[in-house]
């Protein structure tokens, strides 16, 4: 088990990938605090945990808690803090697509409120952990990313610029805390076929867009990505398996992340796996 003893957080634990990623990190040994702004499917996962964890002396908790709002989150690091003593890993997964369609159509309130729960929330959680990470020399923070990270989502607006936004400060932060030990990555766990793709099919082709309709359509016929493929790479990097692996952004279906171990000087001197700007050389169009 790789992570045993360690001491998680997990946001959006109580269903779909944060569900998946919490059930992981419990198997391999660390101890768990599930947070979701939905108190009783969170009770309801952390209950199945507890009677899953293969050491009695492990802890599962669960703590109500909305990731946009500062005080909540001040009270679930109080929790874990309190029960187990320390923070090694914060899993920051809590998302939500937000309102679908032309931005000039689209309830202005609803768009505010993705980029609370899915910039801010990020901000918010890291603040949050890092003292304690900067007091051990030591930490893993994981952002959950996606596609709206690195292309354009014509009538998603909110998730797009509020996963590029998380991507940059997961970035930042990682250089911000590189001499204290800590470990900050952002990850794409590929084409999930949980409730926010139930949105996108609910929402219909006029709010999305015939192609992202269309493609819904074929990722819900074709079962998407296995959870367990982001997963995997969630606990990787939560392990010392990772240690000095900071600042990227990993694909879990397309990157070789699990060789990067062994190239380690070769990715520190490199800008692979990050947000950068192409310039017209960087497709060789030379003096043109």
């Amino acid at each position: 088990m790789n992570l045993r003893g360690r001491a998680a957080i997990v946001t959006g634990a109580n269903r779909g990938l944060g569900e998946a990623i919490a059930t992981r990190l419990v198997h391999e040994g660390a101890h768990v605090v599930l947070a979701a702004r939905d108190a009783e499917p969170l009770h309801a996962v952390a209950e199945r945990l507890r009677a899953e964890r293969p050491l009695s002396t492990q802890q599962v908790l669960d703590q109500k808690t909305d990731v946009s709002r500062r005080d909540e989150v001040d009270r679930l690091l109080g929790r874990t803090i309190e029960a187990l003593g320390t923070v090694d890993v914060l899993v920051a997964n809590a998302g939500v697509y937000g309102p679908m369609g032309p931005i000039e159509q689209v309830d202005w309130e609803e768009w505010v409120r993705a980029i609370e729960i899915n910039l801010y929330g990020v901000v918010l959680c890291c603040r949050a952990v890092v003292p304690e990470m900067r007091r051990r020399r030591s930490g893993k923070i994981v952002v959950i990313s996606g596609g709206g990270a690195t292309r354009p989502l014509p009538n998603m607006s909110a998730y797009a610029a509020s996963k590029a936004a998380a991507v940059r400060f997961a970035e930042t932060l990682a250089e911000e805390v590189i001499a204290d030990g800590i470990d900050v990555n952002a990850i794409a766990p590929g084409a999930l076929n949980t409730r926010l793709l139930d949105d996108v099919l609910a929402a219909g082709p006029e709010r999305v867009g015939q192609a992202m309709y269309d493609q819904a359509v074929r990722q819900k016929e074709s079962g998407g990505t296995p959870l367990e493929v982001g997963v995997e790479l969630v606990a990787f990097l939560a392990s010392a398996e990772s240690d000095g692996i900071t600042g990227r952004l990993l694909a879990a279906v397309w990157d070789d992340w699990r060789g990067l171990p062994a190239q380690l000087e070769r990715l520190e001197a490199s800008d692979v796996f990050t947000l950068r700007r192409i310039v017209p050389e960087d497709r060789g169009w030379g003096g043109q």
